[in-house]
C-alpha cells in the first residue's frame, strides 16, 4: 500500500520555504544579468523556445490553464496568454503571490521588471518587440485568479477553483522537484496536480536536472530533490500520463552559478489519459 504524505513531511517543506525572499530570487534567477536572454544557448532562452513552441503547434488549447507553482514570476504564462482565454497562477507562499499580484495591478513594487522577457516572447512570435506592452495588457487581461495550492494535498487548490471537468491544460516549472524531498513524495505530488486536470488536457513541466539546492534568499538555500530525465518520464507515466515527450538543454560551459548546482533544463509535454 502506497505511504501516504505525513504532517511532518508538510511541516519540512513549508519550513523550508519560511525565510524565502521573491525580491532576492527573482534578482538572482531572472535579472538580466543572470538570464543571459541575449545568448540563444541560455537556459531562460531555451524554455521560452519550448513554451512557444508548446502553445504554437496547436494541440495545446482550451479554456483554463492552471500554473502550478507559480512563484514570483510571469515568464512562463507569456505565450500561453495567446491561446487561454484563463490562467489562473498559483503558489504555496503569499509573498509570491503578491509579488505578482502587484505586476499585474500596474507593476509597482512587485521587485522585478518584466519588460525584457515580454520583448523576447514577442519576437519569438515574428512579432516587433516593441509590441511587448500590448502582450502585457494581454497578460494582464487573462490572468483570472491567483490563488493557493500545496502540490502535496491531495486536493491542492481551493475548493471551486476549477470547473468540474478541470483544467484544460497544467504547467509548472521549477516547483514540483522544490516541493518534494523525496520521489516518492515526488510521484505523489505529480498525481496530486494531475487530478486537476481534465482527461485529454496536456500538462507541461520544466524544471531542473540533478539539483540538490538553489537559493531562496540571503543565506536561504532550499533543498531540491535531485531528477534525472528517466525519472521524470517515469512519474509521468505511472501517473496516468501518454504521449510524452521531453527534452534536455545541458547547462553551457561558460554560464556557471553558485546559487545552484543543476546540470542542466527538462521540458516535458504529456497527455492525460
Amino acid at each position: 500500500m502506497e505511504e501516504k504524505v505525513t504532517e511532518s513531511d508538510v511541516a519540512f517543506m513549508a519550513a523550508c520555504y519560511e525565510r524565502f525572499d521573491p525580491s532576492a530570487y527573482l534578482q538572482y534567477y531572472y535579472s538580466p544579468e543572470e538570464a543571459h536572454l541575449e545568448r540563444e544557448d541560455s537556459f531562460m532562452s531555451w524554455i521560452l523556445a519550448c513554451l512557444h513552441r508548446a502553445f504554437s503547434e496547436g494541440d495545446v488549447r482550451g479554456e483554463v490553464l492552471v500554473d502550478i507553482g507559480s512563484g514570483p514570476a510571469l515568464y512562463q504564462v507569456m505565450s500561453a496568454c495567446e491561446v487561454f482565454n484563463k490562467i489562473i497562477l498559483t503558489d504555496f507562499l503569499e509573498a509570491n503571490r503578491q509579488a505578482v499580484r502587484l505586476w499585474l495591478q500596474d507593476g509597482e513594487g512587485s521587485g522585478m521588471d518584466w519588460t525584457p522577457y515580454l520583448q523576447k516572447v514577442c519576437e519569438l512570435e515574428g512579432r516587433r518587440s516593441s509590441e511587448w506592452t500590448e502582450k502585457a495588457a494581454e497578460l494582464r487581461k487573462v490572468v483570472t485568479n491567483i490563488v493557493t495550492i500545496d502540490v502535496n494535498l491531495p486536493h491542492p487548490l481551493p475548493h471551486d477553483v476549477l470547473p468540474p471537468f478541470g483544467a484544460d491544460c497544467l504547467m509548472s516549472c521549477f516547483c514540483m522537484e522544490g516541493a518534494s524531498p523525496d520521489m516518492a513524495m515526488f510521484n505523489r505530488a505529480l498525481g496530486n496536480i494531475g487530478g486537476l486536470l481534465r482527461p485529454g488536457g496536456h500538462i507541461l513541466l520544466i524544471g531542473a536536472l540533478e539539483e540538490t539546492y538553489y537559493l531562496g534568499g540571503a543565506g536561504v538555500k532550499i533543498p531540491v530533490l535531485p531528477l534525472n530525465e528517466v525519472q521524470v518520464y517515469n512519474s509521468l507515466k505511472d501517473n496516468g500520463f501518454s504521449q510524452i515527450s521531453l527534452e534536455v538543454c545541458k547547462l553551457p560551459q561558460n554560464i556557471k552559478s553558485d546559487m545552484e548546482d543543476m546540470s542542466g533544463v527538462f521540458y516535458a509535454k504529456a497527455r492525460k489519459n
